[in-house]
């Protein structure tokens, strides 16, 4: 099962109605919450750029309320950033980055392949944790650079 068609479970656990190939008028649209629903623009490529939509209109299911299609408006712009960090924690956590290179990831590319997101999303959430954490945190027992990125396991003391 790929990341897209887990979400999908996870959409319909929540009652969540999900238009998978919705014709918005505009192709900049990719994604779209409102009362319940999240629709998909039908333009969407991959399955990896669709399973990042769809983790984002999630994450506005979880944490945005109200219209915010006007970016111009600072509070609206705080929620889109909300939701994105909502979809960073709930698929690219800090164990699922140790997860990607224990598997043998070396490069971005790999990682994001092999986490099932797209290179972009990958880096973003990159940028994400290194404004959170600075350039490098613990987790367990393993080292996490964001900069550049790289994981190292710590030797446990006996």
């Amino acid at each position: 099962m790929n990341r897209f068609e887990s979400l999908e479970n996870d959409v319909l656990a929540e009652n969540i109605e999900l238009l998978e190939n919705y014709h918005f008028n505009s192709n900049r649209i990719k994604g779209l919450y409102c009362n319940n629903t999240i629709a998909l623009n039908k333009n969407i490529k991959t399955q990896q750029e669709k399973a990042c939509i769809l983790l984002e209109e999630l994450g506005h299911h979880h944490t945005s309320c109200g219209n915010i299609i006007h970016q111009s408006v600072a509070e609206n712009r705080k929620q889109e950033h909300r939701a994105r960090m909502w979809a960073y924690n709930y698929c690219l956590g800090l164990q699922e980055i140790i997860r990607a290179f224990k598997h043998g990831c070396n490069s971005v590319s790999e990682a994001a392949e092999y986490l099932d997101v797209t290179e972009e999303f990958f880096l973003d959430a990159i940028e994400y944790y290194k404004n959170k954490f600075g350039l490098h945190t613990t987790v367990d027992n393993y080292l996490i650079y964001f900069e550049p990125l790289g994981v190292l396991e710590l030797y446990k003391k006996c």
